[in-house]
């Protein structure tokens, strides 16, 4: 293909831009982008005029800036006319409103995280309207494009688009299994070109199910390495809080970091609470210090690369995997990556239209899942308690239904009972309630 690219960023003044510029620029003569428009709100204005120059200084130093025109504007609409591929990357109410995420299960003494749990389940509510409305402008302005999203929580926004707008092509990306792939990669000792993984599972419940190297399946003998307590494990895959032992190596699939909310949720709360009642700060008031730190370095005029602290940041990959997944479909390249698509039998114990985490061999115009055997039986009920809650979360943020609301939290295994789970939910609504346009025909007196 020849044709010139055009690609919209929304949420570009993100501390991550810096890194999918650079995806862009190091891929050019495969993926040419002639257009690159990044887009922010109001709100976000200081923020996209300082990463936007940074941005320009990195094409200019690539000696791109007559071939890749970067334009920075606060009118979504202004920038997707047109578009062939629109990336998302933002976060509704910024992070003050993960900091109340955090906050508010914490306050109720319980787990208290971006996307897992209640707190998830906020962001959730947030970010489906905006979604709509971007997926909106989209059918209107550019239908054919592709809709490449990292705005978590992943899975359930990607699912939203593909029931709200099956017309809308579609792929949700997420950097753990880009981790643990790392991680993997690491204990073996391998080359990157010699493993192969097959994923599977939801968005920050994905599973690592078949692990090879050169045609060998290296399994068992990854999970027994990770397990081993060794120092000299990737740091990623050192924690704290160690893993059963017996109960992984039953699963027979490597989890990802998320699963210990999940099998360990005792001990993960009991440090998320004496931390958090020790006046540590929860991670996204840590958050917010490196971007603040982040955005001081980007204001050098003499930087022009991505600086090295960008990884403190946490979500390192996102973009350049972004970047990735374009390059693959616009060469219709069949690349294998992890994506959430829709279902459609991949994984067999769960319904058709919802989304999954999966392995894909990406091309122009679909993403075709690797095939995989049926879930085990050790992971199956677990896996289809949290796509429940993920289907009646949908719900909930797409019409606004306070009952769909309080099902999916009271279901949801970090959130304790129904009743502390309708405090949990009028706290999110009190406190998000600019936010939740669908939940304003409940007429609550918000002060």
């Amino acid at each position: 293909m020849d044709k010139k690219l055009k690609i919209v960023t929304i949420g570009g003044g993100s501390s991550y831009t810096p890194e999918i510029i650079e995806g862009f620029i190091k891929r050019y003569e495969k993926l040419p982008v002639s257009e690159l428009w990044l887009v922010d709100i109001e709100e976000g204005r200081e923020k996209l005029e300082i990463v936007g120059a940074l941005a320009q200084r990195m094409i200019d130093k690539a000696g791109l800036k007559d071939k890749m025109k970067l334009f920075l504007t606060l009118n979504r609409r202004e920038a997707l006319v047109g578009a062939d591929f629109v990336t998302t990357q933002f976060r509704v109410g910024l992070l003050e409103a993960r900091i109340r995420d955090e906050k508010i299960p914490l306050t109720f003494g319980m787990l208290g995280q971006e996307t897992n749990g209640a707190g998830g389940f906020a962001k959730a509510m947030r970010t489906i309207p905006v979604i709509l409305d971007i997926c909106k402008d989209m059918t209107e302005l550019c239908p054919n494009a592709w809709l490449v999203n990292f705005t978590n929580p992943s899975g359930m926004i990607t699912e939203t688009v593909l029931k709200q707008y099956p017309n809308i092509k579609v792929a949700g990306l997420c950097n753990v299994p880009i981790g643990m792939k790392k991680s993997v990669i690491e204990v073996l000792e391998a080359d990157e070109k010699d493993v192969e993984i097959t994923f599977g599972g939801l968005n920050h419940f994905v599973w690592a199910r078949t692990i090879k190297h050169k045609g060998v399946d290296k399994t068992r003998e990854v999970l027994e390495k990770i397990l081993s307590g060794n120092e000299n494990l990737p740091a990623n895959l050192k924690n704290s809080t160690p893993w059963i032992k017996e109960q992984i190596l039953d699963t027979g699939m490597m989890p990802c970091p998320y699963h210990r909310y999940y099998y360990l949720s005792d001990e993960m709360l009991n440090s998320e609470l004496t931390s958090f009642r020790a006046g540590k700060g929860t991670r996204g008031e840590q958050v917010k210090q490196v971007e603040k730190e982040l955005f001081e370095l980007y204001k050098d005029p003499n930087l022009n690369v991505k600086p090295k602290q960008l990884e403190q940041r946490g979500g390192q990959y996102y973009s350049d995997a972004a970047c990735e997944l374009i390059c693959s479909i616009y060469n219709d390249a069949g690349t294998t990556m992890v994506v959430s698509t829709k279902n459609n039998g991949t994984i067999k114990c769960l319904p058709d239209n919802v989304s999954v985490e999966v392995s894909c061999k990406i091309y122009r115009d679909k993403l075709v899942p690797l095939p995989q055997d049926e879930m085990p039986i050790e992971v199956r009920g677990i896996l289809q308690l949290m796509k429940n809650f993920e289907e009646l979360t949908i719900m909930a943020g797409v019409n606004g239904d306070y009952g769909k609301a309080l099902q999916a939290l009271t279901i949801n295994p970090l959130v304790t009972s129904g009743a502390v789970a309708k405090h949990i939910l009028d706290e999110i609504i009190k406190q998000n309630w600019k936010y939740l346009p669908q939940f304003h025909h409940l007429n609550w007196e918000v002060k």
